[in-house]
């Protein structure tokens, strides 16, 4: 195809004679929903808790159910849109999507709850990386990356939105709305797909050929990568509430994560038609920006479940003005989106990753300024500062993915730089959440060494702090019994700080990781030579 073509021809196209930007519309409408439900239910869990009269560690199993399930479905679902069609199986995802989200919403126990949990993800996890694919096939490679910014909003804003989104209908309605939301969407999502989305042409005689030789779904790789993929998850969730390998349960999922990777890589790799293809992972480029992308998921997940946990626990925000603080950022990305998508025709990917890394570890620093009296305005502009440098690093490594891969290869390449989102964002939370815990007990224990009858700084401060309680009305014994327990939260609240200062260091260092990893892409071919075509 030249570089001034157009359009790709109807029949190679899945927009076929329809306008690809509405189908680009459709699709990112579809994924923003899938993507929104692995945060939305992060703020409602203490409702959800209440309402089913479950405790909190089983209620945390909602979020983690989704995201086993996404993450199983994602690997089977290259072999199953070649198999029975990219159109046929999107539109199954969607239904199963939605219906299971209205089941979730008519939930009449915590068992109920996580068995609809389980087969919205199994619907949800067939949809992002076929939007991806569905998206590469509708343009031409010269668009793509403005194709790619409007997803890009999808798949970067909505963790975004979740948190707000969740909190309020929480707070104004119930957590049953978290669910009930879907269904609209989901239905018009169905009829738009249907009306508007084709099969190419090569899937369509891909499909056939497939028939024809009798190819079968690769069972036995499918269950050692769901294994893997799904113990790993559960590891990565419930291991800090679980106490890690203190545990019985996390020591299982454990063994079960090592010995289905070490069955799985021989059997992939030998395979005729293996469920993953993980001679992709040993490209360079391919390679590279899978682990990009796992940086890339760490620091989207991470950052938008501790900022607002740090707010609402810290600060005093409720759960829609913690997503509050968030939401400009998330204004920034979507414009950063349609910035970078018509930049990305000029600049190399490599150079946007590099970039858009080195901003967001810029702003993992910025955020280790943190201390007691900082103002809604900080937090606002450290997420603007992130919603700047994301679009750079995702736009680049979804175009840069596709470099150097064969046309068959789409859907694998899809669904595995997605399972390096959903994994990276798992890897993400577990990596803070353990930082936060640990290092929150070791800033305590130093602290409280100062906080002695012999430190004359102790001793000033619970003199102030006595005589501040006395003249609101307490007595002696009461006025001192209050200033000890003030000291003593006020350790607690500047250990917690400390604490979320070494998780932002941590996650600079993690960004600062992508800058390397990024420097090693090869260059993207540009004009009329397809990102999906040969080194």
């Amino acid at each position: 195809m030249s570089a001034a073509s157009p359009a790709k021809s109807p029949a190679d196209s899945a927009a076929g004679d329809h306008n690809p930007w509405i189908i680009a519309m459709v699709v990112a409408i579809a994924t923003f929903m899938e993507v929104l439900d692995t945060t939305i239910a992060n703020v409602a869990l203490r409702y959800i808790s209440g309402g089913l009269a479950v405790g909190p560690d089983e209620a945390a199993w909602v979020v983690t159910s989704y995201l086993v399930a996404n993450a199983i479905v994602l690997t089977a679902s290259s072999f199953l849109a070649k198999r029975y069609g990219r159109k046929a199986f999107f539109m199954a995802a969607i239904a199963l999507f939605t219906v299971s989200s209205v089941l979730c919403g008519f939930a009449w126990s915590l068992e109920s709850l996580l068995f609809f949990r389980v087969l919205q993800g199994l619907g949800g996890g067939g949809m992002a990386p076929l939007a991806q694919s569905i998206l590469a096939d509708s343009f031409p490679p010269e668009k793509r990356g403005q194709a790619f910014a409007l997803y890009g909003v999808a798949i970067v804003v909505a963790p975004v939105v979740g948190p707000t989104l969740g909190g309020w209908l929480s707070d104004q309605y119930s957590w049953h709305w978290c669910f009930l939301i879907n269904a609209p969407v989901g239905v018009i999502a169905l009829f738009l797909i249907w009306w508007l989305v084709q099969d190419p042409k090569s899937a369509i005689e891909e499909r056939k050929r497939l028939r024809r030789e009798g190819v079968r779904f690769d069972i036995v790789g499918f269950i050692l990568v769901a294994t893997f993929l799904g113990s790993l998850e559960v590891v990565l969730d419930e291991g800090q509430r679980k106490d890690w390998f203190g545990s019985n349960l996390i020591v299982v999922f454990a063994c079960l994560t090592v010995l289905s990777f070490v069955a799985m890589i021989p059997w992939e790799l030998n395979h005729k038609n293996p469920v993953i293809d993980l001679r992709l992972l040993g490209q360079r480029q391919f390679g590279s920006c899978f682990l990009v992308m796992l940086a890339t998921g760490a620091i989207l997940i991470a950052t938008t479940q501790f900022l607002p946990q740090l707010l609402q626990d810290y600060f005093g925000y409720t759960a829609t003005w913690a997503g509050l603080a968030l939401s400009p950022g998330g204004v920034v990305t979507c414009l950063m989106m349609f910035v970078i998508g018509r930049v990305s025709g000029y600049v190399q990917p490599k150079y946007l990753i590099a970039t858009g890394a080195t901003i967001i570890a810029f702003a993992m620093v910025d955020l280790t300024n943190l201390y007691g009296d900082l103002n809604f305005g900080f937090f606002v502009w450290s997420r603007i500062y992130i919603g700047i440098g994301l679009p750079m690093i995702f736009l680049s490594i979804t175009a840069a993915s596709y470099e150097g891969i064969t046309k068959d290869q789409t859907d694998q390449a899809s669904a595995l730089i997605n399972v390096a989102r959903n994994v990276g964002g798992s890897m993400g939370v577990s990596l803070a959440q353990n930082i936060l815990a640990y290092r929150q007990q070791f800033h305590t224990s130093r602290l409280v060494e100062h906080v002695v009858p012999s430190e004359p700084a102790y001793q000033e401060t619970l003199r102030a702090a006595t005589q501040f309680f006395a003249t609101r009305g307490a007595s002696t014994v009461d006025a001192q019994n209050q200033a000890v327990a003030w000291i003593g939260q006020q350790v607690q609240t500047q250990s917690a700080f400390l604490a979320y200062i070494d998780v932002f260091w941590a996650l600079a260092l993690v960004s600062a990781c992508a800058v390397p990893l990024a420097m090693i892409l090869k260059n993207v071919k540009r004009g009329g030579e397809a990102p999906v075509g040969g080194h």
